[in-house]
């Protein structure tokens, strides 16, 4: 049932227009186009299905034989991916970064998709090459705020990149610590570069035995695969505590220089614009300071704070990111685009030049062919996204979306600290933040304990909070993630706490109470709550 006739006619049908408006892949369109619709109006979890049963549907490990109606094919995607997605839209769906995206791009990307261009090379992808170009120059420009002569110079020159489009931050942060390697360990008399000899050429060259890079414990895990995939070995990323969530310079400084002087040398600092975790921003100003006297390479990963630029009352949070060598954004966080558009951003446009590859059949020498400085080659044309909602929104547009999720989070904030039974403990520096369910009367004890006591019961209180992460995710209504980390009240071991990222502007103060009443009612059902309860109600000495 479903099957088509294996014919070239048919085949060939499945390539070209349809006929008229109201033909049976124009009705199947709009039937798709209804159905998620639909779908993004209801809850986070629609259906109620185990990970198990979903697998069960993509078991078959085999290709299929025969061709499938497109009608019918749709229908199973309906039917067993569509319903079992996850509803990132929903204004309760405040876990992570991915969030509701503006309708427009819906029909915006059919341009996308069926022009299918090729940004790899000119050839194939003739206007969306300067496109793409001038959307890494106007968020250059954004991070930098050079003058017109320099974006005149630089931003369709075949001899300079202002930056990377990546398909997201992970390969952002690879490409900027791929270009820092390559240019510190470039070309010199006697010495190829690492490029072309190898690291362990370089290293006898240069008489090191280790290249590292440093970041606080806070930083992403793309910066593990980074010094993994670079060669650098990641016993070499240098992640330094931080009990309060950012890097301490000085500390980052003498690190930087026992490190240096057994006989290392430091290839980066990477200060973040926005901890995945808590949202958090280091003292990136003074970061730039410590670089300079460690002489190595500064990069920012902003992939979730960089947007706050756009933002006159809140992008100061950033202060000092315009002394970085490069940059990490991802619009598809806080510039609401589509999964898929990361950017590395290069202060300095020759620096891209660090990782130029040719080739004969596609990227030759003086061609403007962007998959010539870029880590991926074939790539599809996210940059459109970008620069369609730069356009729609407008810089005065994405600051009223960061304005109003910094005030979110603030004013979440503050119903938590005003919750007898809940413990905030990161407040929000941006639209992140994150905090616990505890009952009153432990969150006194906890003052009062020794440390022994203390770490037990917090042992209790992680369980608490998993238990009610866990019934609130199953329960469909609503999303909240769960993290573990050093909170500043609890510096000497992690707990574990709920995590909010409050990007989408649907969510409403009500949403807010809603999702905290909810766990509230999980908390005080369990046993573990009345055990807590009771613990507290106990002498501390």
């Amino acid at each position: 049932m479903g099957e088509a006739q294996v014919s070239l006619e048919h085949l060939f049908r499945v390539f070209t227009k349809p006929e008229h408006k109201d033909s049976k892949l124009a009705q199947i369109e709009q039937h798709l186009s209804d159905n998620i619709l639909d779908f993004l109006s209801q809850h986070v979890v629609t259906k109620k299905t185990s990970l198990e049963e979903v697998e069960k549907d993509f078991a078959n490990a085999k290709v299929p034989e025969s061709p499938e109606f497109v009608s019918t094919h749709a229908e199973t995607l309906l039917d067993k991916l569509v319903a079992h997605s996850v509803n990132t839209y929903s204004p309760t769906f405040i876990g992570h970064m991915t969030s509701a995206l503006p309708y427009f791009h819906l029909p915006l990307s059919k341009l996308m998709v069926g022009l299918n261009q090729n940004l790899v090379k000119i050839e194939t992808s003739k206007a969306f090459t300067p496109l793409e170009r001038q959307v890494l120059g106007m968020l250059h420009n954004l991070v930098y705020d050079r003058s017109e002569a320099f974006y005149e110079q630089h931003l369709h020159s075949a001899q300079h990149a202002l930056g990377a489009f990546c398909s997201g931050g992970t390969i952002a942060n690879i490409t900027a610590l791929w270009v820092a390697r390559n240019k510190l360990l470039g070309p010199q008399p006697g010495f190829a570069g690492v490029a072309k000899a190898g690291l362990a050429a370089a290293y006898r060259f240069h008489n090191i035995n280790h290249l590292g890079v440093m970041c606080s414990k806070r930083g992403h895990y793309s910066l593990s695969k980074a010094v993994d995939a670079l060669g650098l070995g990641r016993e070499q990323l240098i992640a330094l505590p931080a009990p309060q969530q950012t890097l301490d310079p000085e500390k980052a400084l003498r690190a930087g220089k026992r490190y240096q002087e057994e006989g290392n040398k430091l290839l980066a600092i990477v200060g973040v614009g926005g901890t995945t975790e808590t949202g958090h921003v280091d003292p990136l100003d003074e970061l730039a300071d410590v670089a300079e006297q460690l002489g190595c390479w500064f990069h920012v990963d902003a992939a979730w704070g960089g947007a706050t630029l756009f933002s006159s009352q809140y992008r100061d949070r950033l202060k000092g990111i315009e002394r970085a060598d490069s940059v990490t954004i991802d619009a598809h966080k806080q510039m609401y685009v589509p999964m898929g558009a990361g950017m590395a951003l290069f202060k300095d446009p020759e620096n891209a030049n660090a990782v130029r590859h040719h080739a004969q059949y596609i990227l030759r020498a003086g061609s403007k062919d962007l998959g010539a400085t870029t880590l991926e080659g074939s790539r599809n044309g996210m940059a459109m996204m970008v620069y369609s909602a730069l356009h729609i929104f407008g810089r005065r547009g994405y600051e009223l979306l960061i304005d109003r999720s910094i005030q979110k989070a603030k004013a979440f904030a503050d119903m938590i600290d005003k919750h007898p039974d809940f413990e905030l403990t990161t407040s929000p520096t941006l639209s992140l933040l994150t905090y616990r369910v505890c009952p009153q009367a432990l969150q006194h004890t906890l003052k009062q304990v020794d440390d022994s006591t203390r770490d037990e019961i917090n042992e209790k209180i992680d369980t608490l909070v998993v238990s009610v992460q866990k019934q609130q995710r199953e329960a469909g209504k609503s999303f909240v993630s769960r993290t573990r980390l050093e909170a500043p009240d609890y510096p000497a071991k992690c707990i574990t706490v709920f995590r909010v990222v409050l990007a989408n502007p649907l969510t409403s103060h009500n949403d807010l109470a809603a999702i905290l009443a909810e766990q509230h009612l999980l908390a005080t059902s369990t046993p573990l709550w009345q055990s807590l309860s009771q613990l507290a109600a106990q002498d501390p000495a």
